[in-house]
């Protein structure tokens, strides 16, 4: 699979596992319900420098769901693993850490001289959501104001003019409240042309619904999906509220 195959299936929900907290049987699990329900894709990703267990939860998801495009939502170069269709090389665009806008970049360069896994060059952009998450302090980076949809937006504007390929707008794992509708809407308007991906405290089917309403093209669920007791149908509900949503 590749770039396109993943963007050919927007708008669509994506599921994120956090390999510092699932192991692989976990990870089989999700994966299995998130195939039956629909998804459109599932996300491997970690704030944590070096989690270990990337490369057992991408052969695990893999076994599990071979049909769904799988994609790496790295926080550093050390979690790149070539058991993946697809890297999202992140730039946190909306802090001023040089580690995250180009170092981690850098010495990503060896691993995919090596292995020439396809990637999305994606704007990070990190939302208030309520509570210091732990993107916000591994990165040491502020979030960008929650009611300041206008500011999101030069920032997504900005990544475009330096040739970014995509927009992610999150509000970080287990974050108070989601980003809001007014600072999707915002990026969308701003921003036509590229894939928006917006994850973070969304807990409900009414809010992935919100978020597709507004303009993204992929919801990303990640907490919900860890300790939500549903399973599949569940999961379900989410993917046919972002059908429904509409979109921009």
């Amino acid at each position: 699979m590749s770039v396109p195959d993943l963007l050919a299936r927007r708008p669509g929900v994506l599921v994120l596992i956090d390999p510092s907290r699932v192991d692989g049987a976990q990870a089989e699990r999700v994966g299995r319900e998130a195939a039956e329900a629909g998804v459109a894709g599932i996300l491997i990703g970690s704030s944590f420098d070096g989690s270990g267990g990337t490369q057992a939860v991408a052969g695990a998801l893999r076994r599990a769901a071979p049909g769904l495009p799988l994609a790496l939502f790295p926080g550093s170069a050390m979690q790149l693993t070539e058991q993946v269709d697809l890297v999202l090389l992140l730039s946190l665009v909306s802090g001023r850490n040089p580690q995250y806008l180009i170092e981690e970049h850098v010495r990503s360069v060896p691993f995919f001289q090596r292995f020439p896994v396809p990637i999305l060059s994606t704007a990070y952009i990190l939302i208030d959501g309520g509570r210091v998450t732990s993107v916000e302090a591994v990165s040491q980076t502020r979030p960008l104001p929650s009611d300041k949809p206008e500011l999101a937006a030069a920032h997504a504007v900005a990544a475009r003019m330096i040739g970014m390929a995509a927009i992610y707008l999150d509000a970080g794992s287990g974050a108070d409240r989601a980003v809001a509708p007014e600072v999707i809407r915002a990026c969308r308007d701003a921003v036509r042309d590229v894939p928006l991906f917006v994850g973070g405290g969304i807990r409900t089917p009414e809010a992935a619904a919100a978020a597709r309403a507004a303009g993204a093209d992929f919801v990303v669920l990640g907490t919900v999906v860890e300790r939500g007791p549903g399973g599949a149908q569940s999961l379900k509900t989410f993917v046919q509220a972002v059908a429904k949503g509409g979109g921009r």
